[in-house]
């Protein structure tokens, strides 16, 4: 099985990246009967579908790059050395997580918990060739263009009480407290996404992962940016299944947000 999935640019190539980390859902044959049956049917802490929101962004020239692990393998967007993003008392699943983001056990027993050298060896198999393809999209485009921006794209549950009490805001653009991108795009980003009825809140409850933290370089041209953003926003009440009218209008906001990029990025 392909660890991931590069869809390609249809038209001329764009200096964007979007990395979608954990929308997958396979489980490697040998340890897939490890977890729970019920709760691996769910797989609640799948970004169900993001791939679906932008399948537009390749006729855009930007490359799409998608997992196919489910994060509970491995999760892409975690320290290697499970250092905790945040330190504010959340619920933090690790980058081998033993819990669903409700605390919820994934593994049917303590002794089917991943040691650490099967820690070790999922970072390597698993972990570091995604990242190291994500290295390399960059390098690329920093070649041709000068300059890369990297969109990493997530979704979560409008409510999740292990991380905070209240609904998350609607879409969530994370930079590590401005420190991943320049401020023009930011300032873009930011703008596009406000162009559609969602709330928009800026690295709250959320800042970027380990991908956009450990990636984005301004000094460098090498910019990132993590969008979270509720589910029930594009599927429906009981975020289960994919809602196309929902979908369509997170849609226009993400291309327009995209396109407004690509501009930005000439002028920087």
């Amino acid at each position: 099985m392909d660890l991931f999935k590069i869809t390609v640019p249809k038209k001329d190539i764009v200096p964007i990246i979007i990395s979608i980390p954990h929308a997958g859902t396979h489980f490697p044959s040998g340890i897939r009967k490890n977890y729970r049956k019920r709760l691996r049917k769910y797989l609640d802490d799948t970004d169900w579908f993001v791939d679906k929101l932008y399948d537009f962004a390749p006729e855009m020239g930007i490359t799409v790059i998608k997992a196919n692990l489910s994060r509970w393998v491995i999760d892409l967007n975690r320290d290697s050395e499970n250092i905790p993003l945040y330190n504010d008392n959340r619920l933090i699943t690790s980058i081998t997580p033993v819990t669903d983001f409700l605390g919820n056990e994934i593994y049917k027993s303590k002794k089917l918990i991943p040691n650490a050298k099967e820690v070790k060896k999922r970072i390597k198999k698993y972990y570091n060739p995604y990242h190291k393809k994500l290295q390399d999209l960059i390098n690329d485009r920093k070649q041709q263009f000068g300059k890369v921006l990297l969109w990493d794209a997530h979704s979560i549950r409008h409510k999740v009480s292990t991380i905070q009490h209240d609904v998350f805001p609607d879409m969530i653009l994370g930079d590590n407290d401005q420190k991943t991108a320049h401020t023009k795009l930011i300032e873009t980003a930011l703008a596009g996404l406000k162009t559609g009825d969602f709330k928009v809140s800026h690295n709250s409850p959320f800042k970027g992962g380990q991908i956009t933290r450990s990636l984005g370089n301004p000094k460098e041209n090498i910019h990132t940016l993590q969008l979270e953003m509720n589910k029930i926003l594009y599927m429906d009440d009981n975020e289960l299944h994919y809602n196309k009218e929902r979908a369509g209008k997170v849609k226009k906001v993400l291309k327009t947000t995209l396109e407004n990029l690509i501009e930005t990025l000439k002028e920087i």
